[in-house]
């Protein structure tokens, strides 16, 4: 946590300045330099000059958590509002737990209209947080409270679950494996259009991926990190398919292959072509 051993208002605006650099971290000492000399331009109103050595302590040494704020407080103070939240945002990805921060880039979201960002924000600070009742404060200008910013984050956060009752999933063209995720995601090949379907839990259907590297799809599972795996037949091949659509051959000259199964880290494929099961480590 930054230790703020002299805390001032830049005239007449509520923003705190950090004369000291947080004791839990030594930033490097060209960069404490330069941090130093942005903190005597401050103290004479030169807040250009000022930005421009803390830009230089950053630059120095990119994880001067301290030098990140400073610079933001000046830059919120004069209302470069977008300009300061990236400064806000710099120090979130290098400190998450820097609540202050958090709020800062809360509040600045909230005055650039981007509201939703705001509460993702606020949903990040903790009750035991020092800044929680300036959160509270603020969810309420959003016309909601931190209470139900932080539920709501949850349920998102939970995985999606498949619809429990009996049902059917029409319109699918020459429908062969199906697989699911752990999002609560239903994929199914169809063999004749050479394309795998994506149905989400509301039931809405998408082609998940369609290419040429898909030829004859029957079979799909997957794998705990949500990796889709394809028994291509009329490829002779087996494909791996990522969570985020890339696409990479995991078994080549494999003859006809069908059934699959995975148990732990071993992948099983029918091969009809061969009469025979390949065991394939993944």
């Amino acid at each position: 946590m930054k230790k703020f051993l002299i805390t001032l208002l830049l005239l007449l605006a509520n923003i705190s300045f950090v004369y000291a650099a947080d004791q839990a971290y030594e930033p490097a000492t060209e960069a404490k330099l330069q941090y130093n000399q942005g903190v005597d331009y401050y103290k004479t109103g030169r807040y250009d000059q000022a930005m421009a050595a803390f830009r230089q302590a950053i630059t120095l040494d990119p994880n001067y958590i301290d030098a990140y704020y400073n610079l933001g407080s000046i830059l919120e103070y004069l209302k470069q509002d977008e300009a300061a939240l990236g400064v806000f945002k710099q120090i979130i990805v290098r400190k998450p737990d820097d609540y202050e921060s958090v709020y800062k880039a809360a509040n600045l979201s909230y005055k650039l209209g981007l509201t939703d960002k705001a509460k993702t924000y606020l949903s990040l600070i903790p009750p035991e947080s020092s800044v929680y009742s300036s959160a509270q404060a603020l969810a309420s200008n959003l016309n909601t409270d931190m209470q139900t910013i932080r539920a709501r984050k949850e349920q998102e956060a939970s995985p999606q679950k498949i619809d429990q009752t009996n049902g059917m999933y029409n319109e699918i063209p020459s429908p062969t494996g199906v697989t699911t995720d752990n999002n609560g995601n239903v994929y199914v090949a169809c063999f004749s259009d050479n394309m795998i379907y994506k149905i989400s839990p509301d039931g809405k259907k998408a082609i998940f991926i369609k290419t040429p590297k898909l030829n004859g799809p029957i079979a799909m599972v997957s794998d705990a990190s949500g990796n889709i795996y394809v028994s291509n037949y009329n490829a002779d091949n087996v494909i791996k398919i990522t969570p985020t659509g890339e696409i990479s051959t995991l078994v080549a000259n494999i003859q006809k292959p069908y059934g699959m199964h995975i148990k732990g880290d071993l992948l099983f494929v029918s091969s009809q072509g061969s009469n025979s099961v390949l065991r394939y480590k993944l």
